[in-house]
């Protein structure tokens, strides 16, 4: 089947939906099946774009509201993850996963479904380690630390996804696994970014919990985004014994959604025949949540996940043929996803603006019927009553610069951490003046010692143009001449420029999209940017 794999979204599902319908018509076939990987903003209304962690000077409330309120419907099942900017109170109603809009499905905090026979798995957030062994304690209003907080992948959601023993097709995180730049072209990717120099060469960009997932799985596909630069790596595993054959992982981040940027790649996979042409549970995956149930901790309290170390009395929650059988029954052998979405804020009139709506912590009834058919604990009323018994800080309050109230204390396991880059992305947005800085040291040494086969640089080379571009936009998107006549020489001949198959002889009556930063001049790189137009429809680095 046909799959389209999406970077940030960055609530631009219009321009998504319809450079779709182009690469489709210049495709071999239909669209099955649309993933995103995170930076969604599924946002509702007014007090949903007030619990976005960007400075009020970036809110705007772009098209996923006419999605949520039945305007319009997603041509394409879409599937996706949360990031690091992300209407945060709107995601909190579906912990364990749920429709967010008609057709369009939120994984949760992390989950697993499966789509015509294909194993789909995700992790939402981005991983800061002084928030990693934390329970899920933040609940709107948001104050200016738990609004950052709140996105912060969690130990208990990684342990979770560990138990998990079954092959693993997709994966999709927001933020990079650790370790996965030295697997593609990284001089490429260097010379593209090359603020991200010192973290490549110490070993610290990307995210060592989502490392150790990629390990632990050994999937077909990983993909994410956040970064803002596409980039392919092709990562060959070790076989644990001598018998078996090696995985191999294909791994593609993509950029964000905005004119000239590779954030849309389409590409093959294969999947069941047989299997039924809708979206499905993962019983394994059920089977843990059930298992893991007990786990669930709501408090800002730092915890160690069980391990085999004679201090914990039960460690291993994998599923076993038994549990997963009593879940089946639970079920009645139904695993169908229920079409069960249904309205539960106020939905954006673009008339009748309300910039003073409150901002309400709600129970989502999906959220209530999934907890109560699988026996699980619904952790929205366990934060509830918690903050009935702890009432929480006040509501966040709009200011373009945000305090850091982090806190370095109690780190995780993990010796090395993104909090504190030592460089900034231009791309990424700002929550202050200079980039996210929770941390105030990082180690040059990554503890995740993961053992694989790093790739010679012509086969990484090779693999990167495996994945060719998408580079056909939709009219909304096309950019004028003088955009594109200002590209240097050759510029836009390079790194798999070939489109996605089909009928190409038209392609060139749309200007093709250049590769961010490729040619930066120097003297622009020391300039102290924001990043202007990452909602809209011009590009930051033209814009400049």
């Amino acid at each position: 089947m046909r799959v389209a794999v999406a970077g940030c979204c960055h609530g631009e599902l219009d321009k998504i939906y319809e450079t779709l319908a182009l690469a489709e018509k210049r495709g071999p076939g239909p669209i099955d099946l649309l993933l995103c990987c995170g930076d969604f903003q599924a946002v509702r209304n007014e007090a949903d774009l007030r619990c976005m962690a960007v400075p009020p000077k970036y809110r705007h409330m772009q098209t996923f509201y006419r999605y949520y309120s039945g305007e319009k419907k997603a041509p394409v099942l879409t599937i996706f993850i949360g990031g690091n900017h992300e209407a945060s109170n709107h995601l909190q109603e579906l912990p364990y996963g749920g429709w967010v809009a008609p057709n369009i499905y939120y994984l949760g905090l992390a989950g697993v479904v499966k789509y015509r026979g294909v194993r789909i798995g995700g992790i939402s957030g981005i991983f800061k380690s002084h928030d990693y062994r934390k329970g899920h304690f933040e609940c709107p209003p948001y104050n200016p630390a738990t609004i950052r907080s709140i996105y912060h992948v969690r130990n208990i959601e990684v342990y979770k996804l560990k138990q998990l023993k079954q092959p693993m097709d997709i994966f999709l995180s927001h933020d990079w696994p650790r370790k996965i730049y030295h697997y593609g072209n990284k001089q490429q990717l260097l010379k593209t970014k090359s603020f991200f120099r010192q973290e490549v060469e110490n070993n610290t960009l990307g995210s060592p919990a989502a490392s150790e997932l990629l390990e632990h799985f050994k999937p077909t596909y990983w993909f994410s985004a956040h970064l803002h630069v596409k980039f392919a790596a092709l990562m060959q595993h070790q076989a644990k014994d001598k018998g078996q054959t090696a995985k191999a992982t294909k791994f593609l981040a993509l950029d964000k959604c905005l004119p000239h940027r590779d954030f849309l790649q389409v590409i093959e996979i294969e999947h069941d025949p047989s299997a039924p042409e809708c979206l499905e549970y993962d019983i394994e995956w059920l089977t843990v949540l059930r298992a893991t149930d007990d786990l669930i901790n709501v408090t800002e309290r730092q915890w160690n996940m069980p391990e085999n170390n004679g201090l914990h009395a039960r460690w291993d929650y994998s599923a076993t043929e038994e549990a997963m059988n009593k879940v089946l029954e639970i079920l009645n052998h139904d695993l169908k996803v229920p079409c069960n979405f249904s309205i539960t804020a106020a939905c954006y009139d673009p008339s009748k603006p309300q910039t003073q709506m409150q901002l309400v912590h709600r129970i989502n009834p999906q959220t209530t019927e999934f907890c109560a058919q699988l026996g699980i604990t619904d952790m929205n009323v366990r934060l509830q009553k918690a903050k009935e018994e702890h009432p929480l800080c006040g509501e966040y309050e709009e200011q373009d610069d945000m305090e850091s109230s982090d806190s370095g204390e109690d780190r995780s396991e993990y010796n090395t951490d993104t909090s504190a880059l030592s460089s900034i992305n231009p791309d990424e947005i700002m929550l202050d003046e200079e980039e996210e800085d929770e941390d105030s040291t990082v180690s040059t040494h990554s503890d995740m010692n993961t053992p694989s086969v790093e790739p010679s640089s012509d086969q990484a080379s090779d693999f990167s143009a495996s994945f060719s571009d998408v580079r056909i936009l939709p009219g909304s998107m096309v950019v004028s001449s003088d955009d594109t006549l200002g590209s240097p020489d050759g510029r836009e001949g390079k790194l798999g420029e070939a489109a996605e198959s089909g009928d190409g002889n038209d392609l060139t009556e749309l200007p093709l999209k250049r590769l961010s930063d490729e040619h930066e001049p120097e003297q622009r790189k020391k300039i102290k940017r924001r990043n202007q137009a990452i909602y809209t429809a011009v590009d930051d680095d033209d814009a400049a």
